[in-house]
């Protein structure tokens, strides 16, 4: 294997740090609300384990000054049991702290993925055709996961550092004001470079998620199974290897990086803490040997003044825990940030069991809002009517379809089913009364019998049955090893093309939707599959309205209507003979496309 070399330049990068405003705080303290009741016992027990770990300190002064100066047995084993006893109370509330703290934080996480895939699930088809699939991956996983620790461990440990702080400077102060000077004189040493290290680390966090996007993005789509046909046919095996090696490698260069940026800092944190011990010792002798403080005393300040260096030095690196977690907060708010084209108005209502009349009336869309894909596109058609659509590729033919469920939303004019705009009503209305079947069929790695109830859930067995068979499909479902149990595998592959649009057939006719929009999926099948999928389409599209996307002369001629549709607009409308006798594009795709399939009919 060769060697990887990966290179950082993050010095030269323009990478802007996150900004905390008040509203970033208000965002993200509003999902610890819910949990207020648990957070005021969090509190609670830093509160009580901060003043009960000061008191074995306490209990070794007065051992070491009282106890047992006074060969008091009774006394020793007194200050001893208490100090036991105390380390016992004081262990179990940290049990109870870390149970808690860790319960809010799952929970916040599992509330924020909650929200995200919802919010993703109602995101237009726009948003999916730009995004990066180990992008929303990455948001949804490690970027969510990543900011646990913020309540876990940051907030926990800023919290019980300050009252640490607080409560044992004030008792190093009662017992000794100067020896607690001495002690406090080396922490502003672990304060002054937090920034830069912050700054530091939040760069390298910030493209080290990137880096996880880029390698989720290479195993998503490589590690698929139209990725693998892919890779293999093409011999591509290496080439992507070689890809998903070097980004690999590179995320772990960074995380290295950031686990060890500002370890000069530490050093120096580290070195302070054991010469402030040394400091103690020297002037605490020196007070000793002048008579103003005792033996005890001094243990007991060096003991308390770890209680003293342990949060200043949490303390310091919260601040960069802090910036890496509004990196990771930045980065999830960008996606809940992102607007969601199509969403039901507010006095939006319920459409109820339609005829099937559909009307546009002048239709403008663009994808990109800058050149149009659709112009001026007006129809009408009657219920039960089947219309064909016909026109070379890229001619907008799939765009029209898929503007009918709201997919997309039109720019410029109308769209109304029986009468009625469909922006007026529910999308899960509409969308309830409209059935798709895809040119490439997508199946769940699923049961067959839960693939199928994805198109009416609470479907019978005999409901189920009765679909497949209307669908041709029953017949061979049979002769498998575990019937409708049978689990279909990624995307369906353990079944041919004709077995799955045959499965997606049957999923549309249990749905029972009044409208069928069919990109004809029998352009590319064998004779038999092909003839199957005919015989499955009649009781799919009777007396239902019906857009078919054509490939087949056939389906053109079983048409009512047939839509030419030429550069986003309706060039040519009616039936067969009658656009054949035109000199107009429909003569010209029968000339080229068509007429060839005659003989086969």
């Amino acid at each position: 294997m060769r060697p990887v070399s990966v290179k950082f330049r993050l010095a030269d990068e323009k990478i802007e740090m996150p900004k905390v405003t008040k509203q970033m705080l208000t965002r993200i303290l509003s999902y610890f609300r819910p949990y207020w009741l648990r957070m005021f016992l969090v509190i609670a027990s830093i509160l009580m384990t901060s003043s009960l770990g000061l008191v074995p300190p306490v209990l070794i002064k007065n051992i070491i000054d009282k106890a047992l100066p006074q060969k008091n047995l009774k006394l020793l084993s007194l200050f001893i049991l208490v100090s036991i006893g105390t380390t016992i109370l004081l262990g179990l509330l940290q049990v109870a702290q870390s149970y808690l703290s860790v319960w809010i934080s799952k929970h916040i996480i599992l509330n924020m993925k909650n929200q995200m895939y919802a919010h993703l699930q109602h995101m237009s088809l726009n948003f999916y055709s730009a995004a990066k699939p180990g992008e929303i991956i990455t948001r949804m996983s490690s970027d969510i996961d990543g900011i646990e620790d913020i309540f876990n461990s940051t907030v926990v440990n800023a919290l019980s550092s300050v009252v640490v702080l607080i409560s044992t400077a004030i008792v190093l102060i009662i017992m000794n004001w100067k020896l607690a000077l001495v002690g406090m004189f080396v922490l502003p040493t672990f304060i002054i470079p937090t920034r830069k290290v912050g700054k530091a680390r939040w760069k390298i966090a910030t493209r080290s998620q990137e880096k996880i996007s880029q390698l989720n993005q290479i195993i998503q789509e490589t590690l698929s199974i139209s990725g693998a046909i892919l890779t293999k046919i093409f011999t591509k095996e290496q080439d992507e290897f070689e890809k998903f090696e070097q980004t690999n490698a590179a995320v772990i260069g960074l995380q290295i990086r950031e686990s060890v940026v500002g370890r000069w800092f530490r050093m120096t944190i580290t070195t302070f803490i054991a010469v402030g011990p040394m400091l103690i010792y020297f002037y605490g002798g020196y007070l000793f040997i002048k008579g103003e403080i005792s033996i005890g005393s001094i243990i007991a300040f060096v003991a308390l003044l770890g209680r003293l260096y342990l949060p200043v030095s949490q303390l310091s690196n919260i601040h960069i825990d802090v910036t890496r977690s509004l990196a990771l907060f930045q980065r999830i708010f960008e996606y809940f940030d992102q607007k969601q084209e199509i969403e039901d108005k507010q006095d939006a209502v319920t459409l109820g069991l339609i005829k099937g009349k559909v009307d546009f009336e002048k239709v403008y869309f663009s994808y990109n809002n800058l050149v149009h894909v659709l112009e001026d596109i007006s129809f009408s058609v009657n219920p039960g009517t089947m219309v064909a659509l016909v026109g070379p590729s890229g001619a907008g033919k799939t765009t029209i379809t898929n503007l009918i469920p709201r997919l997309y939303e039109v720019i410029r004019g109308s769209i109304k089913i029986d009468g009625r705009d469909i922006r007026d009503v529910t999308m899960e209305s509409l969308r309830k009364q409209i059935g798709i079947v895809m040119q490439e069929p997508y199946l769940f790695n699923d049961t067959i019998e839960e693939n199928l109830r994805y198109g009416k859930s609470n479907a019978t067995e005999e409901e189920i049955i009765k679909a497949c068979k209307a669908a041709y499909i029953h017949d061979f479902i049979m002769t498998l090893p575990e019937n409708y149990q049978t689990v279909v595998g990624n995307r369906g592959i353990k079944l041919s093309g004709g077995e799955k649009q045959r499965v997606s057939i049957a999923r549309v006719i249990l749905k029972d939707p009044r409208i069928i929009i069919l990109d004809e999926a029998t352009s590319s099948l064998d004779s038999v599959s092909e003839m199957y999928i005919q015989k499955a389409m009649v009781p799919l599209l009777r007396d239902r309205t019906s857009f078919v996307i054509a490939h087949r002369l056939s389906t053109v001629l079983a048409s009512d209507q047939i839509f030419v549709i030429e550069n986003g607009t309706v060039a040519e409308i009616g039936k067969h003979e009658e656009l054949i006798k035109t000199e107009g594009l429909y003569k010209q795709l029968y000339d080229t496309q068509f007429k060839a399939q005659i003989k086969s009919l």
